[in-house]
C-alpha cells in the first residue's frame, strides 16, 4: 500500500505548491490523479518518487519511509527517455542487471510479448514511433516488479487511437505483477478507463478535493452509460475544483464541466 499523510510542499520563493495531502492507494490498484494546471500533480509524483523533499508530512510504501529514490518506486515520464543507443531489448532490460542472464532474457522476452513487440526487440529507439517508444518506457519500469508505479501523463503527446491501444498494454503488463499504480493525468476518459479510483485536486496550493470510486470491472466499455455517468461526475468535480473556496457555494449540476 502507498500511504500519504499531510504532505506539503513549499518552495524556495514561498510558493506553496502542495498542502497536507492524505491519501492511501491499496495495494495492487491503480489510483488516477487529476486537476487544472498548476495544482501540485507533478510536484506529488516527484515527491513520492523520492526525486525532490518534501516540506512537511510522510510518504510510506508498505510501511516503508520513502524521502529518497527506492527500487520498489518506478516511473514513467512524458517522454520514452531511452537510451539511444541500446536496442529495445537491452532498454527493456536495463533495471534487472541483477538477475541472472536467463531470467533476464525470459522476462524480456514475455514483456515484449505483452506489448507487441517482439520483432523489434533489436531495433534503436529512433527505428520506433512514439507510441511504441512509450511502450518500450513502461516495460522498462514494469520488467522489474515494483511495487509501486508512478506516471507522469505518458500518453498525452499520442493521438486519441494510440493512447487507448496502450491502455490496453498497460493494463495487461499490470495484471501480471500488479503493482500498486499512481497515474497523473489530464484526460477524464484515461482516468475513468484505468483508475480504481479518482483523485480530484484543487489548486494553489493543491489538495485533494475529492476521491471519487470506480465501481466498474474490466475491460471497460468506454461507450457504456455507467461509464459516461462516471465521466460527468468527474467533470463536475473539477468544475468545482476551479472554483476559489470562499464560503458555501450551490452545488455544480452534473456534466456543466463539459468544456474540460
Amino acid at each position: 500500500m502507498l500511504t500519504i499523510n499531510r504532505l506539503s510542499k513549499t518552495y524556495a520563493d514561498g510558493t506553496e505548491a502542495l498542502r497536507s495531502i492524505s491519501l492511501e492507494v491499496p495495494a495492487g490498484t491503480i489510483s488516477a490523479v487529476i486537476g487544472g494546471s498548476g495544482c501540485g500533480k507533478t510536484t506529488l509524483l516527484r515527491l513520492i518518487a523520492g526525486l525532490d523533499l518534501a516540506s512537511s508530512g510522510s510518504i510510506a510504501v508498505d510501511g516503508y519511509a520513502i524521502s529518497a529514490p527506492h527500487p520498489a518506486i518506478g516511473i514513467v515520464f512524458q517522454e520514452p527517455r531511452l537510451f539511444p543507443w541500446l536496442s529495445v531489448a537491452e532498454n527493456t532490460a536495463f533495471g534487472i542487471k541483477r538477475l541472472d542472464a536467463r531470467e533476464r532474457k525470459a522476462r524480456v522476452e514475455e514483456t515484449l510479448a505483452r506489448i507487441g513487440l517482439t520483432e523489434h526487440a533489436q531495433r534503436l529507439p529512433r527505428e520506433l514511433s512514439g507510441g511504441q517508444q512509450q511502450r518500450v518506457a513502461i516495460a522498462r519500469a514494469l520488467i522489474a516488479r515494483p511495487k509501486v508505479l508512478l506516471l507522469d501523463e505518458p500518453f498525452s503527446a499520442l493521438d486519441a487511437f494510440t493512447r487507448a491501444s496502450l491502455h490496453d498494454h498497460l493494463l495487461s503488463l499490470w495484471e501480471t505483477s500488479k503493482p500498486t499504480v499512481l497515474i497523473v493525468t489530464h484526460d477524464v476518459d484515461e482516468a475513468v478507463a484505468l483508475g480504481c479510483q479518482v483523485v480530484v485536486l484543487s489548486a494553489k496550493p493543491g489538495c485533494i478535493h475529492e476521491i471519487i470510486d470506480v465501481p466498474l470491472g474490466r475491460p471497460r466499455d468506454r461507450r457504456s452509460e455507467a461509464f459516461d455517468t462516471l465521466k460527468r461526475q468527474v467533470l463536475a468535480c473539477l468544475d468545482g475544483s476551479m472554483l476559489p473556496a470562499r464560503g458555501p457555494r450551490a452545488p455544480i449540476p452534473e456534466g456543466t464541466g463539459l468544456w474540460w
